[in-house]
């Protein structure tokens, strides 16, 4: 059976107004998707699907944890997400994208697959640098030996000293 059958939405079979579906998204909804970085995770995805004569409103509620790679120390960690996003459908002649909020699918199609969308709204909500949180102390969660090596291979940036005096012009006076 294809994963992708349970987000699948028949909507030609439901009455005109607001529906609910939730999807639960986990390690097999990632392994579905060719190259994708996120290999693991628990999510929830609550959908109110509100059906209209003209086009239909999908509002999608993203809850959950992604296991991703730490930018800093390569080790993995669980990311955790939450945000809500919004789709319009609108019926046309042929398929294309308005816009990243606004779709239109042909007239004659009676279903709706919302696989794709979930997958790239839960890729949107990470943010755009990976890294452990910290503690409630302040400090990394970050593998400490790793970031002990990191200092150690640091370059030390040093300045010459004759250098040092303009640093203290003030070009706006």
């Amino acid at each position: 059976m294809d994963f992708r059958n349970e987000f699948v939405i028949p909507f030609s079979g439901l009455s005109i107004g607001n529906h609910q579906f939730t999807f639960k998204i986990d390690d097999k909804f990632f392994d579905n998707f060719e190259y994708s970085e996120i290999k693991k995770g628990n999510v929830n995805v609550m959908l109110r699907f509100e059906k209209q004569e003209q086009m239909l409103i999908l509002d999608f509620d993203i809850r959950g944890t992604i296991q991703v790679i730490c930018d800093r120390c390569l080790d993995t960690y669980d990311q955790p997400i939450a945000g809500k996003e919004r789709l319009i459908v609108k019926f046309g002649e042929e398929a294309e994208e308005e816009s990243d909020e606004i779709i239109i699918i042909p007239v004659g199609q009676f279903q709706l697959d919302v696989s794709q969308y979930i997958y790239e709204y839960i890729n949107l909500l990470l943010p755009i640098r990976l890294v452990h949180p910290e503690d409630e102390n302040g400090k990394s969660l970050c593998d400490p030996e790793v970031i002990k090596k990191l200092e150690e291979l640091s370059v030390k940036k040093t300045t010459d000293s004759k250098w040092d005096i303009l640093k203290n012009i003030k070009l706006n006076e």
